[in-house]
């Protein structure tokens, strides 16, 4: 029977999971090395606790960077922050940085985990900009027009932030944020 991920028991729980990951990621330095069994030793739980929350070590690393990205957003932009140029600008960079960051803790054998971190990083990038196009000056389009909005902004987004923090970064954060806005602004100013 699966966890109700509302009931405050369950939050504890996963929240444990969380820490003790977080913990062996900053000791072990890479994800790979890291067993269900160590996340559930760290959490003081049994493994039969971890596998009813998650699938698996790669359904809990998905809810891991979903987390971790929602708490950096949520740190920068409030949950009821509307469209303006400024937030998006937070936005924008704060996916820059974000990336950047990621990559530190991206070793030769954890290659397989990072189509899947990005996923879920790009999934609640699309969330936040659907959300702004719902409660902004657009709320009253159809809302297929609206989720597709969103998700070719989202991918938009994700995708030069992704692409700048794989090369030599040629162009400088703050450059690269501007050019993204740029393009962003405008895409969002032709919808209709």
């Amino acid at each position: 029977m699966p966890v109700n991920p509302d009931d405050p028991r369950v939050k504890r729980t996963r929240q444990l999971f969380i820490q003790a990951f977080n913990d062996l990621l900053e000791e072990k330095r890479n994800i790979y090395s890291i067993s269900v069994q160590d996340i559930a030793a760290r959490a003081s739980v049994n493994r039969a606790t971890f596998y009813a929350h998650f699938e698996d070590k790669f359904a809990f690393l998905e809810y891991w960077m979903t987390d971790k990205f929602h708490l950096i957003i949520k740190q920068r932009l409030p949950d009821d922050s509307a469209f303006s140029k400024d937030n998006l600008h937070i936005l924008v960079q704060t996916i820059f940085q974000f990336l950047v960051r990621f990559r530190q803790y991206i070793t030769p054998g954890d290659k397989q985990f990072e189509p899947m971190l990005e996923k879920a990083m790009q999934r609640e990038l699309h969330r936040l900009l659907l959300q702004w196009l719902k409660w902004g000056p657009h709320q009253s389009f159809r809302q297929d027009k609206l989720e597709a909005r969103a998700l070719v902004v989202s991918w938009g987004i994700f995708g030069s932030a992704l692409q700048w923090s794989r090369d030599a970064q040629a162009h400088s954060l703050e450059a690269m944020v501007e050019d993204v806005i740029e393009v962003v602004t405008v895409h969002l100013n032709t919808f209709g």
